[in-house]
């Protein structure tokens, strides 16, 4: 179970942590993820990080404005989003794969139910 925290309604170049706290899984055998879904829209890969954490992949739209990470002693990926833009504005979903592409490509084992990011301009 993947569940997600730490959404909410910020202002334009304002900054959100999301959380996901996973269990009934090993953690740590998984590479964890972020994507996001805006009304109308596919939902689309944000982020991963690989099991140890010392590999990251982002889309190119986020980069240098997010950051994940993962704490694998508490079980859970974080998603540390600065400047934020109005185009930010989607649920955040986590996800646990077994590898970077499988998250990249949309795909996953595991997914949270999403917590709600909106940024006023």
């Amino acid at each position: 179970q993947l569940v997600e925290s730490g959404g909410g309604l910020v202002q334009a170049g304002g900054s959100l942590r999301l959380s996901c706290a996973a269990s009934g899984i090993t953690f740590s055998d998984y590479v964890m993820g972020w994507s996001r879904q805006a009304p109308g829209k596919e939902r689309e890969f944000v982020a991963a990080i690989s099991r140890s954490g010392g590999g990251t992949y982002y889309q190119d739209s986020v980069k240098g404005r997010f950051t994940i990470s993962r704490d694998n002693a508490k079980n859970t990926v974080y998603l540390q989003m600065s400047m934020l833009k109005p185009d930010d504005t989607s649920v955040y979903y986590c996800a646990a794969g077994r590898f970077s592409s499988t998250l990249r490509s949309g795909s996953g084992d595991y997914w949270g139910q999403g917590t709600q990011v909106t940024v006023s301009s």
